[in-house]
């Protein structure tokens, strides 16, 4: 199985049963070893009271591209500790990118940084996701 294979694997693993990034309306966009990319659309129920997408939202986002770039080698991987800085908000009708991508992996913990973009390519937020390695598989490599 090529790294690539394994890293679509993993993600059709965990995706299936990711109930919550469904439910925001996060889609998977592109899949490897180490990276990830997802998007979605900022509908009403995203907004919060400023008629912005809700910080939280956004967090989400990145959090997902994370998850997936950080179980990519089919190891269960959990996040350790996370940060975000908002840079610009996110809008209604926005079509929100993140692109998750492996900084470091030594032994159990890696750090990913994650850049959420718009449609036009405006950064909105940067999130660093530090993870960490935990027993088992998200499927069977035998």
């Amino acid at each position: 199985m090529t790294p690539k294979e394994r890293a679509e694997k993993s993600a059709a693993a965990m995706w299936a049963g990711d109930n919550a990034s469904k439910w925001a309306g996060m889609e998977i966009l592109h899949i490897d070893e180490g990276t990830a990319t997802l998007e979605m659309t900022v509908e009403e129920h995203h907004c919060n009271g400023h008629g912005i997408c809700h910080g939280g939202v956004t967090f989400m986002l990145a959090d997902s591209a994370f998850a997936l770039a950080c179980n990519s080698r089919n190891q269960s991987t959990v996040a350790q500790h996370n940060l975000i800085s908002f840079i610009a908000p996110g809008h209604r009708g926005d079509r929100l990118v993140a692109k998750a991508t492996e900084l470091s992996l030594t032994g159990r913990s890696g750090i990913y940084d994650v850049t959420v973009t718009n449609q036009d390519g405006r950064k909105i937020a940067e999130f660093r996701g530090f993870s960490r390695a935990i027993k088992g598989s998200l499927f069977d490599e035998n």
